[in-house]
């Protein structure tokens, strides 16, 4: 080699690792990743495959695509941040034809310099297998080509195709391409798969011997009463309502109609995952941790920030502008900021108001951090004070989200905190004279407390007790829109509090608790300078 292109070639080397110390080096380990395939192959049937898809690449308009967003439970097993891709485990050791044995693949993208021209670096196959840490990887080229029987499999577990993927002109080999593929080879076509709900109820018909069989009518009854879809299934409405005959007869048709779907598992990976995923790790815990602390952050900006001139989407954008300072990549959640009745509207995401004026202001916002989003709400006036009437029902939510965080104990069932939150704005809204009777039916509290968090705002889970290391919201709000059926000087007053929990042997801890929650300390920090007041542009 000569001198000269000795030097050039030192002078690329120290570039590329330059470039590569520049980008974020506290993504979850590879390890981490490896350990969660292990923890899930074990929790697989013998003789079964699960078979999981990434996600794809999502238009916007003509040749424009969304930012893409991986899917997460491929993440979580993989740590694989592109589209495209395929993820095969086995429950038991697998050996091809040279003799050698392996248990996981992945399937990958291969690398393409135009494609990386105009969209950046792809990690290709033997990058991905080093930083990966799998023992095989191949592209999805070869997942084209490669034969799998699927039948001697006991159980192909798979998650429920949602089919909202195109078929992409400017890809090869897209998602589309891979799960054509796929339910070719597995003879996945015309296979008829059931709802959940519908294939827990049969699958209980089947279990069921028939001298037992007026206990589970009585409950497939009441299941048919609480979901208007299951009403309009004949076997099920007949099963509970005939008598054994008719039992019998359903019972046998149950069978066939379940032997039909073959060795298709969709419900094995949703449950175990949610299983997986509710309870989370050390590292996950440091990403969370981080992922709440800058949307905490975000909140205390604004409402040193805030004023009443303000729009929505001028709130909206000081809140992103924070978690991008703080560098997160992305929001977990499109961002709700509702000013007066527009928080009425529970996932409001116009932000389109122009002046929030003297009006309550509802703020939903989370950051995602390395993959784990953040949720958090404060609701705020704009003018910097409280009026009575707000202040009443700000202090009411208050008082119910402490209320249920206190429930939030390990052992206790997931819908305690609700219960207690419920029953506190229940009562007060009584005492305020704003319905008529504690147990008064309403749409002033119209959702649930609380929900898992993690790679989603709503994290799988399976929602049974409280555990330890679970991270979970408690979120009581009230909602009284113009025109309700009460005093006006409540119309347009919207408050909710939400804050994120993470549950100790201790009890409680509350992630977020750096953005104030009391009237007094949010009106305290309020009259506070913001940075951002000699922040100014130019007029247009």
């Amino acid at each position: 080699m000569s001198y000269q292109r000795y030097i050039v070639s030192l002078c690329t080397l120290v570039f590329v690792q330059w470039s590569a110390a520049q980008v974020p080096k506290d993504f979850l380990s590879a390890t981490f990743h490896k350990n969660r395939r292990a923890e899930l192959r074990k929790k697989m049937p013998a003789n079964s495959v699960a078979v999981i898809f990434s996600n794809t690449m999502r238009n916007r308009a003509n040749d424009v695509d969304y930012v893409f967003h991986q899917d997460p439970n491929f993440y979580y097993l993989t740590g694989f941040r592109e589209p495209n891709a395929v993820l095969m485990l086995f429950s038991d050791m697998q050996q091809d034809n040279a003799g050698q044995r392996y248990n996981e693949l992945l399937y990958v993208p291969k690398k393409d310099p135009r494609y990386e021209l105009w969209n950046g670096k792809r990690l290709g196959m033997k990058v991905a297998k080093k930083q990966l840490l799998f023992d095989r990887v191949r592209t999805t080229e070869q997942f084209l080509t490669d034969s799998w029987q699927f039948n001697r499999f006991k159980k192909i577990l798979l998650f429920k195709f949602q089919d909202d993927f195109r078929n992409s002109m400017r890809s090869s080999v897209d998602l589309y391409d891979l799960v054509v593929h796929f339910k070719n080879s597995a003879n996945y076509v015309g296979r008829r798969t059931l709802p959940t709900s519908k294939q827990q109820l049969y699958q209980l018909i089947r279990a069921t011997p028939i001298e037992n069989a007026a206990s589970v009518a009585q409950y497939i009854g009441r299941k048919i009463n609480e979901d208007a879809t299951l009403a309009k299934d004949s076997l099920l409405v007949t099963y509970s309502t005939k008598e054994v005959a008719f039992q019998k007869e359903i019972r046998s048709k149950v069978r066939q109609m379940l032997a039909v779907q073959g060795n298709f598992d969709h419900q094995f990976l949703p449950r175990t995952m949610a299983t997986m995923r509710e309870i989370k790790r050390p590292e996950e815990l440091t990403l969370l941790r981080k992922a709440i602390r800058i949307s905490a952050m975000g909140q205390v900006e604004v409402m040193k920030a805030m004023k009443p001139n303000m729009s929505e989407t001028e709130i909206q954008g000081i809140h992103e502008f924070v978690y991008k300072k703080y560098g997160a990549e992305y929001e977990g959640y499109p961002s709700i900021v509702g000013a007066g009745n527009n928080g009425c509207i529970l996932h409001y995401i116009e932000n389109s108001k122009t002046k929030v004026a003297g009006e309550l202001v509802l703020m939903d916002l989370g950051a995602e951090y390395r993959g784990y989003t953040a949720d958090v709400t404060r609701t705020i006036p704009a003018s910097g004070k409280f009026s009575v009437e707000q202040k009443a029902i700000y202090e009411l939510v208050l008082k119910a989200q402490n209320a249920g965080i206190a429930q939030c104990v390990a052992g206790n069932p997931f819908w305690k905190s609700g219960e207690v939150a419920r029953a506190i704005i229940n009562k007060g809204l009584f005492e305020l004279g704003i319905i008529d009777h504690p147990d008064t039916k309403h749409q002033y509290f119209p959702h649930g407390t609380s929900h898992h968090i993690g790679l989603d705002v709503h994290d799988p889970g399976n929602y049974n007790n409280f555990e330890v290391n679970m991270v979970v919201t408690v979120e009581p709000g009230v909602y009284i829109p113009n025109g309700s059926p009460c005093d006006k000087k409540w119309w347009g007053i919207a408050v909710r509090i939400e804050d994120d929990i993470l549950i100790t042997k201790e009890g409680p801890v509350n992630l977020s608790d750096e953005a104030p929650r009391t009237v007094e300390a949010i009106e305290k920090l309020m009259r506070k300078e913001s940075v951002l007041n000699q922040f100014k542009l130019p007029k247009l």
